[in-house]
Formats: C-alpha cells, sequence, structure tokens
C-alpha cells in the first residue's frame, strides 16, 4: 500500500461507445465516468459519418447557446445538442425536473470535449 503522501489518483472520463444497430446504422452513445449514459446520436449511414458525429459534439458541448431545453409530450424535460447549423447532433433522456436536466447538461459539457472513443463495431 502506498504511504498516503503518495496516494495514487486516477481520473476516469467519459467515453463514446459506438456501436452497429440491427438495421445497419452506426450510432453512438456518450456515457460519464459512472458509465451512465448522458446523450444519444441518430443513427448514422456510415462509421465515418457517426465520427464525425462524435467530433462535432466534443466541438459543441462546451458552448451553453448550442442545448436546446425542452419538455416532452408527457411534462418530462430533456435536451438536444445542436451543431452550429442547428443540426441536432445528440439528444439526452428524458429527466425528473429541470434541476436534473441541468446536472446532465453540465456531465456533458464535462465529459464530451475529451472523451476517448470505444468502436464496438470493430
Amino acid at each position: 500500500m502506498l504511504p498516503i503522501t503518495k496516494q495514487l489518483i486516477i481520473i476516469i472520463m467519459g467515453k463514446f461507445v459506438i456501436t452497429l444497430q440491427k438495421n445497419g446504422e452506426h450510432m453512438f452513445n456518450l456515457k460519464a465516468s459512472n458509465g451512465q449514459v448522458i446523450l444519444t446520436s441518430e443513427g448514422y449511414a456510415s462509421k465515418a459519418g457517426c465520427l464525425n458525429g462524435i467530433e462535432s459534439v466534443k466541438k459543441n458541448a462546451p458552448l451553453d447557446e448550442r442545448y436546446d431545453r425542452k419538455e416532452s409530450k408527457n411534462g418530462k424535460p430533456f435536451f438536444t445538442l445542436l451543431a452550429g447549423n442547428k443540426q441536432i447532433i445528440g439528444k439526452s433522456e428524458l429527466y425528473e425536473s429541470v434541476a436534473a436536466r441541468e446536472k446532465g447538461i453540465e456531465s456533458v459539457k464535462k465529459n464530451a470535449p475529451d472523451a476517448a472513443v470505444d468502436n464496438q463495431t470493430a
């Protein structure tokens, strides 16, 4: 065991997980360091398109003005992340409160820019 003065600190960052859907489209989930999915993409026809989507999320995630805060038909808050051209590049889960949605946005801002890519289609 290490002495207290030499503690080992491990920082676990979020990651993008790329998967192949049954319809042949690629998609990604951004997972926080605790493994929770915090952002989900639409389907992409190619892996290259999916990778471009991830790069767009990394670029746009820190910008608060890129988040469109919404409410579902059943009254649950959620958000979408928009690219500079206003296209949706990711969508959140439904939250129980506006405060929880804001925490979700903060988690995307924190995790996305430096997240690793886990390509599970290879």
